[in-house]
C-alpha cells in the first residue's frame, strides 16, 4: 500500500507550530520591550542628571547599534551552528543584560549595557525568523511570520505603558522600568527550553537522518522536507552579493532601513517630538500613538496573505511619505493635524512592518536564510541608530519641519528601491519564493484574495 507524503510546506496547522510561534513571538515581544522602555525611561532621568542632547542620542542609539553587530555576526553563526543553541543563548543575555540595567550610575554605564542587549536582540532578529520560517506550512507562513513584529510591537507599546503608569515611583522609577524586561526574559526563556532544531537545517548540513527524525517526533512519519536542500557555502555572507542574491540583499536591506529610520527616531523620543509640535500633554499623545501602532500591527497581520507583498510595501511607504510630509510643509500645525498624521504613520508604519520579518524569510534559501535576514537586519539598524542618534540634534538646530521633511526622504527612498526591486513571494512555498528570480516591473495595483 503506497505511503501519501505530505512536504513540511503543506503539513496542517498543528499544536507545535502554534507553540513555536508563541515562543519566537516572546522573544519579539521583549526585544519590543526593550527598545520601546528607553525613550520614556530617559524623558524621566534625563532632567534628573542634566543629560545633554548627545548623550540622549547616544544612549537611545546604543541598543540599536548593538542589533547591527549581533544581527550581522550571529546570522553567519546561526546558519553555521544551527538555529537551536542560539535561540536560548541570547534570551539569557537579555536576562542578565537587564538585570544590569537597575546599577548603572552614569550615562556611558547605560550606554553599554545597551549596546550588549542589542547585540542579542538583533542575533534574535536573525534566529528567530529562520527557524519560524523553516517550520511553518506555506498557507500560514505570511500571517504567522508577520506576527513577529506585530507582537514586537505590542512589546514596544506595553513598554510605553508601563513606563507611563511608573512614572510616580520616584527618582529612581526610570531603574524599575528599564530592570522590568527581566520577567519577561526569564518566562520566554524557559518556555524556549526544548525547542527541536530545524530540520531542513540539518538536512542541509548534510545531517538527514536527524531531519528525519526531528519530521517524525515533531509532525509523524509521513511529513517529507519536500525540497532537495544544498550545502552551504563556506562564506555564506559572500554569497549575498553573488548575481543571484544581490537584488534580493540590497531590497530587504533597503526596505527595512527605509521603514525603521524614521520609525525609530520618532517614536524613541516620542515626547519630545511631540512637545517640540506643541502638544502640552506629550505623554498622553505619545500613549495615543502607541495604541495606533498597536491597531496597525493587528491589521498588518490579518491583511498579510490578503495582498501582494510588493503591492503593500510600494502603497505603504507611499502613505508614509504624504503622512510626514504634511508636517514638514506645513507651518506651525494645529494639535489635531499633528495627532493626526502620526497616527496614519504609526499605524501604517506598523502594519507594513509586519513584512520585516516575512519578506526577508522568504528571499533566502536554507543555507543562507539567517545570514541574509542578519544582514538586512543589521542594514536597518544603521538606519535606525543614525536617525535616532540624530533626531534630538536635528530637532534642536534645523527644526520640526526640516526634521519631517529628512524623514519624508528616507521613505520616499523606500518607494524607490521597493519598485525597483521588490519581488512578489506570495502564495509560493518556502523553496519557490526564495528562486532568486527577478522583481516584476512596473508600479502594481493593490489587490485582495485568499492565500
Amino acid at each position: 500500500m503506497a505511503v501519501n507524503r505530505i512536504p513540511l510546506d503543506d503539513v496542517p496547522m498543528c499544536r507545535f507550530h502554534l507553540r513555536v510561534t508563541a515562543v519566537t513571538t516572546g522573544g519579539m515581544f521583549i526585544d519590543g520591550y526593550i527598545l520601546g522602555m528607553i525613550g520614556i525611561a530617559l524623558a524621566v532621568w534625563g532632567p534628573q542628571v542634566g543629560m545633554s542632547a548627545l548623550w540622549e542620542g547616544l544612549i537611545g542609539a546604543s541598543a540599536l547599534a548593538g542589533i547591527f553587530l549581533g544581527a550581522l555576526v550571529f546570522g553567519v553563526i546561526t546558519d553555521r551552528v544551527g538555529r537551536q543553541t542560539m535561540y536560548t543563548a541570547d534570551l539569557m543575555v537579555f536576562v542578565v543584560c537587564s538585570a544590569l540595567q537597575f546599577f548603572v550610575a552614569a550615562p556611558w554605564q547605560l550606554a553599554v549595557v545597551r549596546l550588549l542587549m542589542g547585540v542579542a536582540i538583533g542575533a534574535d532578529y536573525a534566529i528567530g525568523s529562520a527557524l519560524l520560517a523553516e517550520f511553518l506550512p506555506r498557507r500560514q507562513r505570511g500571517p504567522l511570520l508577520a506576527s513577529l513584529n506585530a507582537v514586537w510591537t505590542v512589546g514596544y507599546v506595553v513598554a510605553f505603558v508601563v513606563g507611563y503608569l511608573m512614572r510616580g515611583l520616584g527618582d529612581d522609577s526610570w531603574r524599575w522600568m528599564l530592570v522590568s524586561s527581566v520577567v519577561p526574559a526569564v518566562i520566554v526563556l524557559s518556555l524556549r527550553l526544548g525547542t527541536p532544531e530545524s530540520p531542513r537545517w540539518l538536512a542541509a548540513h548534510g545531517r538527514e537522518e536527524e531531519a528525519r527524525q526531528v519530521l517524525r517526533d515533531t509532525f509523524g512519519p509521513d511529513v517529507v522536507l519536500g525540497e532537495a536542500p544544498t550545502r552551504p557555502p563556506k562564506t555564506p555572507i559572500a554569497e549575498l552579493f553573488r548575481p543571484r542574491w544581490r537584488r534580493r540583499t540590497a531590497f530587504a536591506s533597503l526596505f527595512w532601513f527605509c521603514q525603521v529610520l524614521p520609525y525609530f527616531a520618532l517614536f524613541t523620543f516620542a515626547p519630545d517630538v511631540l512637545k517640540a509640535l506643541g502638544l502640552s500633554d506629550e505623554f498622553t499623545g505619545g500613549l495615543t500613538l502607541n495604541l495606533f501602532l498597536l491597531a496597525g500591527g493587528v491589521v498588518g497581520v490579518v491583511v498579510m496573505n490578503r495582498l501582494p507583498r510588493r503591492g503593500f510595501v510600494i502603497w505603504s511607504f507611499v502613505v508614509l511619505a504624504l503622512s510626514l510630509g504634511v508636517l514638514g510643509v506645513v507651518p506651525a500645525p494645529s494639535t489635531a493635524l499633528v495627532i493626526a498624521c502620526f497616527a496614519v504613520f504609526a499605524f501604517v508604519v506598523s502594519g507594513a512592518g509586519n513584512l520585516e520579518t516575512v519578506y526577508p524569510s522568504e528571499l533566502f534559501p536554507t543555507e543562507l536564510r539567517a545570514t541574509g535576514i542578519g544582514f538586512a537586519a543589521a542594514m536597518s539598524r544603521v538606519g535606525a541608530a543614525v536617525g535616532t542618534f540624530l533626531l534630538p540634534m536635528s530637532i534642536d538646530h534645523l527644526g520640526t519641519q526640516a526634521t519631517m521633511l529628512i524623514g519624508t526622504g528616507v521613505v520616499l527612498a523606500g518607494v524607490v528601491a521597493s519598485v525597483a526591486w521588490a519581488p512578489e513571494t506570495r502564495h509560493l512555498n518556502l523553496a519557490e519564493s526564495c528562486g532568486g528570480e527577478p522583481a516584476a516591473p512596473g508600479f502594481p495595483v493593490p489587490a485582495t484574495g485568499d492565500a
